[in-house]
């Protein structure tokens, strides 16, 4: 591990433990809205990926260590990934099957495509002036948010998102070139829940849940209508109940 290297962890609450794992932004910052309403009956991790990271593998470890601080008996954990972190915690889950109890994946895909949208995204970033991305966020908050998100929600993302650094999101989109997990889906034994916003203008979440549930044997898809690929801050999405409401049916036996 990189001595520079802060993951940054939180632990919430107390029961069964669940690990949060953040999007491209990377600082788990996002996640502020949901960790209270999973606390209030689980054990809450989240932390901030590396941005050095140079191969999935190396978030892979970060992230196992991350279960192992909140489920240090068990060492094992429901995982639950937004965007690109639903790619790291389906890399995990196909890794290290026997740190997940279950997986929630949100917002995700197996393959990013086309991929020439990465590399058109890896030389913005690398040319445009770091201090202009807010002025970029605020342009483009119509496309990623939840048509009914509160304005002060999105300003508090605004806020949030400033801590995310230009390595990070150029690590994070370099891993993407290499990540495709398509033919290994069906490798997967844990049970799987993909959540996908109706209105996601960034991902075609819907259609790449049904993908993936297809592949991915038990696989459950809940379509979130009326949301946007930013809805974790949405004032009507609580992963408490969700889960609440999955898990039972997930855990019964075949």
């Amino acid at each position: 591990m990189s001595a520079a290297y802060d993951p940054r962890v939180s632990i919430s609450g107390v029961g069964d433990p669940v690990v949060l794992v953040p999007g491209m932004d990377g600082t788990g910052l996002l996640f502020y809205r949901q960790i209270p309403l999973l606390a209030r009956s689980r054990r809450v991790a989240t932390y901030a990926l590396r941005d050095d990271a140079r191969s999935m593998d190396e978030l892979i470890a970060d992230l196992g260590r991350v279960i192992e601080d909140v489920a240090p008996v068990d060492r094992r954990a429901v995982v639950i990934g937004e965007s690109f972190g639903g790619t790291l915690a389906l890399s995990l889950a196909l890794a290290r099957p026997e740190a997940v109890r279950a997986l929630v994946i949100l917002n995700s895909f197996s393959y990013f495509k086309p991929q020439i949208r990465l590399h058109l995204g890896m030389l913005v970033l690398r040319t445009l002036p770091w201090g202009t991305m807010s002025v970029v966020r605020r342009a483009t908050a119509f496309r990623l948010h939840s048509s009914h998100t509160h304005r002060d929600e999105q300003r508090r993302f605004m806020v949030l998102t400033e801590r995310a650094t230009r390595e990070g999101y150029l690590g994070r989109l370099r891993l993407l070139t290499a990540y495709d997990v398509r033919e290994r889906l069906r490798e997967l034994r844990v049970p799987v829940l993909f959540l996908a916003a109706e209105e996601d203008h960034l991902v075609p979440s819907v259609r790449e849940a049904r993908y993936m549930a297809a592949r991915v044997p038990h696989a459950v898809v809940r379509v979130l209508h009326g949301h946007g690929h930013i809805c974790l801050i949405a004032p009507d999405i609580d992963l408490g109940q969700i889960l609440d409401e999955w898990l039972p049916a997930a855990d019964a036996p075949l």
